[in-house]
């Protein structure tokens, strides 16, 4: 009984999503060794989780390996890479998964910044911009209001003198 409690506790799960401990995860080795009903409920999780991940996943539109493909040759072509190959993206069938394991290439960026589109870089400046002309027209309203107000007080205080007399 012991051994469903452990396989209930939801350290299974933790090792699988890789938030387990070090001490969780050697305790869990060292049982999945002694008991095969772990590695049994081990083997279950994982399909479970990949069911999962399958029935969430999202296919592409059809042209955007295309779109990744000409992004990487104008990288390429601008900074006179070489050596780099670019290969067809593999089908996602289950006879595939294991062919083409080590087909993809890592690429990284030489850049972390964003480009942006000279277009939104006037609209951006002209919103800037309209957003300080919009901030002096409130501020110079907002003057003008209780100077009015305090006007309207001081009127008020001569009335009230005026009818005391």
């Amino acid at each position: 009984m012991e051994i469903n409690e452990y396989i209930e506790s939801g350290a299974l799960e933790a090792y699988l999503l890789g938030s387990a401990s070090e001490k969780e995860i050697s305790e869990l080795l060292m049982l999945k060794d002694r008991h095969p009903q772990l590695q049994d409920a081990l083997t279950q999780l994982e399909e479970d989780l990949e069911r999962i991940a399958q029935h969430g996943a999202i296919t592409p539109p059809p042209k955007t390996w295309s779109k990744i493909e000409t992004e990487i040759n104008e990288i390429t072509r601008r900074q006179n890479f070489t050596g780099l190959k670019i290969t067809k993206a593999p089908s996602i069938n289950d006879n595939d998964k294991k062919e083409n394991a080590g087909e993809f290439v890592e690429v990284q960026g030489p850049s972390s910044h964003m480009r942006v589109h000279k277009l939104w870089r006037w609209v951006l400046g002209a919103i800037f911009v309209l957003g300080k002309i919009f901030l002096a027209f409130a501020i110079y309203y907002y003057l003008e209001t209780r100077q009015v107000k305090q006007e309207i007080q001081e009127l008020k205080q001569e009335l009230k003198n005026i009818q005391k007399k």
